[in-house]
């Protein structure tokens, strides 16, 4: 079979399952079993592919019709320009996670060797993109899941991002750091409804209930986090936050309850307000 027969082949198997971007998904699969780049799909569409090949890609088509996500089913994928190893147990990097993390490169951008937190760090997206970009960053991760956390490892492995990194639920590791040490902490932590997570998409089903819950009002994370860890900033240090649609207000109350200042939302593409910073 060759890659055009099979990216039909696949397509008609997601097609009939009703999957949003069969096209999209069949190329995935296709890069995943191949190793084809897109252009390698063009120049190399004649040959004929080995049947072990065709063969796995065709149960890959089938678990991402049967609901799976298709970050698992090809166990990665991309963000800001690098890869990050993704399966069950971990959230799966989404372009959301763009704003708040470009917001705190900025953040710390005047700052010479700058400590910072990633709290609630998932796969690592946001503390490994930062570690990249800023080398001279002393960047600490911390996740409790065993499940995110060996992804974790993993990712910085992959990324060659050496990192400090810690498997602690956030309330019991704060005091691991001295007040005032901290230049940024940064966190996607989960924020959506508790009762609003069986409504979501059947894809999202597929993630972590505890990557996702966010209490009753999406907000047990953020209170927790202001509460125990803002000791741990320095003068004029800063937290930034990934937040959900609409939480902004009561984000920016709670922060200025706390004392801070300068609180500043940041939007995405379509103008919905995904972070928020404020300085100590």
């Amino acid at each position: 079979m060759t890659v055009p027969a099979l990216s039909n082949a696949l397509k008609n198997i997601l097609v009939r399952s009703g999957i949003d971007n069969p096209h999209g998904d069949a190329i995935e699969i296709i890069k995943t079993v191949t190793g084809f780049s897109r252009a390698e799909m063009a120049t190399r569409a004649g040959e004929e592919l080995d049947d072990t090949i065709t063969e796995k890609a065709i149960q890959l088509a089938r678990r991402r019709a049967s609901g799976e996500p298709i970050q698992y089913v090809i166990g990665s994928w991309s963000f800001m320009g690098r890869d990050y190893l993704v399966g069950e147990g971990v959230l799966i990097p989404r372009d959301d996670t763009e704003v708040v993390t470009r917001a705190a490169l900025g953040l710390i951008a005047p700052l010479p060797r700058p400590a910072v937190v990633d709290l609630c760090a998932g796969s690592g997206i946001i503390g490994i993109t930062i570690k990249k970009e800023r080398s001279d960053a002393a960047v600490t991760a911390v996740e409790k899941s065993d499940a995110a956390f060996a992804y974790l490892e993993r990712n910085c492995r992959k990324n060659d991002a050496p990192i400090r990194l810690i498997r602690a639920d956030l309330g019991d590791c704060a005091n691991e750091f001295a007040d005032g040490s901290l230049d940024l902490i940064v966190s996607n932590p989960p924020y959506i409804c508790s009762d609003e997570i069986a409504s979501l998409q059947s894809e999202v089903q597929y993630e972590p209930r505890m990557a996702l819950d966010g209490g009753k009002d999406g907000y047990d994370f953020y209170e927790e986090i202001v509460r125990l860890w803002s000791t741990k900033l320095k003068k004029g240090g800063r937290f930034a936050f990934e937040i959900g649609e609409g939480q902004f207000a009561s984000i920016a109350r709670l922060l200025e309850d706390h004392g801070f200042s300068e609180i500043k939302g940041y939007l995405d593409i379509m103008n919905t307000t995904r972070a928020v910073s404020a300085k100590k």
